[in-house]
């Protein structure tokens, strides 16, 4: 019930794109790679006048590291698409939250030296635990209805999945409250309450990000690819023109790394939006297909992924010399998730690393060399899931007549009928409706 894999067919028309992304990802990791790795070359007096190029010892871990971040970044890149091609994306994210809140559970093991508490680790999985089977029961609930109607057990689970939940939770509460020991109180509940805080920001927002693509795949690789880009890009500009620092939190940040990785991630973000809303596969929400028991990408694309045409404001005809524009509305949007991304995302980083400075520590962990954990590569990202369902549910979505259809199957025969008449009836007064409808 928790781990349920999201497998969707997809059209060989993909191949190419999917290969194209990735080529121009990669190729703009090769290109940081190729400029980081180039010795510095400088002026040595000898006795001929000519310039040596010789490696700076005091520049020369700064550019050590710079390739390395950029090698590694390519393939963690390249890594990323290709599971996202191959699938299941929601195995995915559960492995990478599940990863997350090991490195921050871990800290504080080691920062509040709780060695000798009882049952901290055991308590920390167990209620990691029951917080995911909450949220990916309310998954299966909303989005496997066809599912849930045929097998008997699901039913049970289902109706009574919020009191199961709460049940659970409790004797996890239960046990740890019959835990306490007298010379270790304060420290028990600092750790009870560090396990519920990571459990918001991990777990919460981990169950956005599949909410989000459950609204169309565009919805998670767009956002995702943003942050990423930003990334890279204010790396980029901070590494070459980096002069003024941002903020005291992150030494290495610069006004220069932020203002060109604003300006790059739009570039990007806009050109992105308008590759992948051609596709269906991209766009239209996942729903699960009870007849071929598999989640499937196809319908009739929404308002946003159609080609409109708009009229440019009399500044801008003056300087383009246009006087409109043909794009996708999804493009507009694209810009509002480039410019969060780039102006607010960082802050999740921000954040990320005063909590690191709190702790005396320089990473949430060693997994990727030249990186750290997985936590300092997705602390900008849980922020960006959370604004991006934000987003949707206050500007996009609307009515989803299969889930009103889904909820109507549940509903007992009796109040079927009910509602089927105040439907007629309703349809019959707005005149949509002909008087020959068979009366139930």
């Amino acid at each position: 019930m928790c781990c349920v894999p999201v497998c969707i067919d997809v059209p060989v028309c993909l191949d190419v794109l999917c290969v194209c992304v990735l080529m121009c990802l990669c190729v703009l990791m090769c290109l940081c790679v190729l400029m980081c790795c180039v010795p510095v070359c400088i002026d040595v007096p000898v006795c001929i006048d000519v310039p040596v190029c010789i490696d700076v010892p005091e520049s020369f871990s700064r550019w050590k590291n710079c390739c390395i971040r950029g090698v590694l970044s390519m393939a963690m890149i390249s890594g990323f698409f290709m599971m996202i091609y191959l699938g299941p994306i929601m195995l995915i994210v559960m492995t990478i939250q599940i990863k997350c809140f090991q490195e921050i559970i871990d800290i504080g093991y080691r920062v509040y030296h709780s060695y000798e508490l009882p049952w901290f680790r055991t308590l920390s999985w167990y209620f990691l635990v029951c917080v995911n089977y909450f949220f990916y029961g309310e998954t299966l609930a909303e989005y496997f209805g066809a599912l849930v109607q045929r097998e008997e057990p699901l039913q049970f689970l289902v109706r009574y999945h919020r009191f199961i939940s709460f049940a659970v939770y409790l004797a996890g509460f239960c046990m740890f409250v019959l835990s306490l020991v007298k010379k270790h109180y304060r420290l028990q509940f600092y750790m009870f309450a560090w396990t519920h805080v990571t459990l918001l920001i991990v777990v919460t927002q981990s169950h956005l990000v599949i909410q989000n693509l459950f609204e169309g795949m565009i919805w998670f690789l767009v956002p995702v690819s943003i942050v990423i880009c930003n990334d890279i890009m204010a790396y980029l500009f901070g590494f070459f023109f980096g002069r003024t620092p941002l903020i005291k939190l992150s030494p290495k940040k610069t006004w220069e790394g932020f203002i060109g990785g604003f300006f790059g991630t739009l570039v990007f973000g806009f050109i992105l939006a308008y590759l992948l809303a051609q596709f269906q596969y991209f766009v239209c929400p996942v729903e699960y297909n009870s007849e071929t028991n598999r989640f499937t990408a196809e319908c009739e694309p929404s308002d946003i992924f159609v080609m409109h045409e708009y009229t440019l404001p009399f500044t801008v005809q003056s300087i383009l010399r246009w006087k409109t524009v043909t794009i996708y509305p999804y493009q507009i949007h694209s810009v509002a998730l480039s410019t969060f991304g780039s102006l607010i995302g960082p802050f999740g980083g921000f954040f990320a690393s005063g909590f690191k400075r709190a702790f005396k520590i320089k990473d949430f962990a060693d997994t990727i060399p030249g990186h750290g954990g997985i936590m300092d590569r997705f602390d900008c990202q849980y922020l960006m899931a959370t604004f991006t369902h934000v987003y949707i549910a206050s500007f996009i979505r609307g009515p989803n007549p299969s889930k009103v259809l889904q909820q109507l199957l549940v509903l007992q025969p009796e109040q079927q009928l009910s509602i089927f008449n105040a439907m007629r009836d309703r349809l019959r007064d707005r005149g949509i409706l002909g008087g020959e409808c068979v009366c139930v």
